[in-house]
């Protein structure tokens, strides 16, 4: 059934119709149409448009329709209407007759169509916060396990300095704590203004409560502008703007782990069940599971890049470039909640092979700096230090050895007054617990940070 047509002679091409359509992917928002539909019979209810018998009649007749659509949501996608209002009002008027008809009273697809998508983003707001609380959670139970195994820390991908384990663990834990607040912060923009009433463009001209109208639809309020409200967007860009920034630390966690996971590293080991073999070679073990997080970032960050530009000078109110507002959309949530699900079942079953973590950490003169601040405290200034210290690993790469395992006498060819204390400085054990300021590595301030997060965590459902 067409929702328009009066003015033409003759139907649209096939080609055209197929172009056109919408209902194979917003028939998605077949509940959020319904919902909306029922608020606004209501509404025009209280406006005098319908009568209250006819109001329960209608009532009913979505309420049925309603319980079809969450029983099998995807049957709809293939019923032939136009886009998912038509398919609705169609099926409406089934049950209902000339009353369904009724029902567009006053109302448009433009603000119809604003409205689902909000109703729809804002339950997938609700799905993603829970996605990434399940996350935090599966890395703060790991960071626990972890507070106080040595683990090599990098820069530029050279081994740097010493931290834990669960330092590591928690500095992810942040950047998805991030991604958390952004979105809430996103889901409290899009539950604040409900588009409905706008209709076309100008505003509807039946006396509605439109704030009224909003609470009944879980808003705030009415949007304060109908050109705005039928055009406004904000809220997918926002939405993939926080899928994207959070995809993209989800590929770094995936890179990370990848790296750690290597036969070279071997830090640590994942689960059989995240993980495939090669169809050749029997000793494979690949983690898929964590590529494929990797690669899907370019994904959502396609999508983000699409809407934006599909915005791009767009002419003021509703044009049908924003049909192509919602395949992305439902792509990129998809694929970002996806991406949460795993990366919580990555660390559901991640291994930490202490003794080659531990290792590592004791290569690569990770505990020089550890030297020079050792050299600092017997008055020698840092920048003095430092190059004394750059020598002394010269000097040690030169014979093979560690820096804890040249003697006294051949430190004291860099400085004179280097004694036996310098082997507990250069410990790793005592490098790591000296770095306790807030944020620090040392095991009790990454203990105070999981706490604080759990904190965070235990008021969430």
């Amino acid at each position: 059934m067409a929702l328009w047509g009066g003015r033409f002679t003759q139907g649209p091409d096939q080609r055209f119709k197929d172009f056109n359509d919408s209902l194979k992917f917003d028939y998605r928002m077949a509940v959020e149409d319904i919902e909306g539909s029922m608020a606004w019979a209501r509404a025009i209810c209280k406006a005098g448009v319908l009568t209250e018998a006819e109001l329960k009649a209608l009532e009913q007749a979505l309420a049925e329709l309603k319980a079809e659509a969450e029983e099998s949501l995807s049957a709809i996608a293939g019923a032939g209407d136009e886009d998912i209002h038509s398919y609705v009002e169609r099926r409406l008027i089934e049950k209902t007759g000339d009353l369904g008809k009724k029902l567009h009273t006053g109302r448009s697809r433009n603000d119809q169509v604003a409205l689902d998508l909000k109703l729809w983003c804002r339950k997938a707001c609700e799905q993603l916060l829970t996605a990434i609380t399940h996350l935090e959670r599966e890395l703060v139970k790991t960071a626990k396990v972890h507070s106080e195994d040595i683990f090599p820390g990098y820069t530029h991908l050279q081994r740097a300095q010493p931290v834990t384990f669960g330092h590591w663990v928690m500095a992810y834990a942040q950047m998805f704590e991030r991604d958390y607040q952004r979105l809430s912060n996103t889901y409290k923009l899009i539950k604040d203004t409900c588009p409905l009433g706008s209709a076309a463009l100008a505003g509807t001209a039946y006396n509605i409560d439109r704030d009224a109208l909003a609470q009944e639809l879980g808003f705030e309020r009415g949007s304060a502008n109908s050109l705005d409200a039928v055009s406004d967007r904000d809220h997918v860009m926002e939405l993939l703007g926080i899928a994207a920034i959070s995809m993209v630390h989800l590929s770094r966690l995936a890179e990370d782990l990848i790296i750690y996971n290597s036969g070279e590293a071997h830090f640590v080991e994942l689960s059989d069940t995240v993980t495939s073999g090669s169809s050749l070679m029997p000793q494979k073990k690949n983690p898929d599971a964590l590529e494929l997080i990797r690669g899907k970032c370019g994904r959502v960050i396609g999508a983000l890049n699409g809407m934006l530009v599909t915005m791009k000078a767009l002419p003021m109110a509703y044009d049908k470039d924003l049909q192509e507002d919602k395949e992305r959309l439902f792509d990129a949530v998809d694929t970002w909640h996806d991406c949460l699900e795993m990366a919580a079942l990555v660390f559901e079953g991640l291994k930490l092979n202490r003794h080659e973590a531990l290792e590592a950490a004791k290569g690569g003169y990770s505990n020089a700096t550890e030297l020079a601040d050792y050299l600092v405290g017997k008055g020698v200034p840092f920048r003095e230090a430092h190059g004394l210290v750059g020598r002394a690993v010269l000097y040690a790469i030169s014979k093979h050895k560690a820096l804890e395992d040249l003697s006294v006498d051949e430190f004291e060819q860099f400085y004179k007054g280097v004694g036996g204390d310098v082997y507990d400085a250069l410990e790793l054990h005592h490098l790591i617990n000296k770095r306790s300021v807030k944020g620090g590595t040392a095991p009790a301030q990454v203990q105070a940070e999981i706490a604080a997060l759990e904190h965070k965590l235990s008021s969430r459902a």
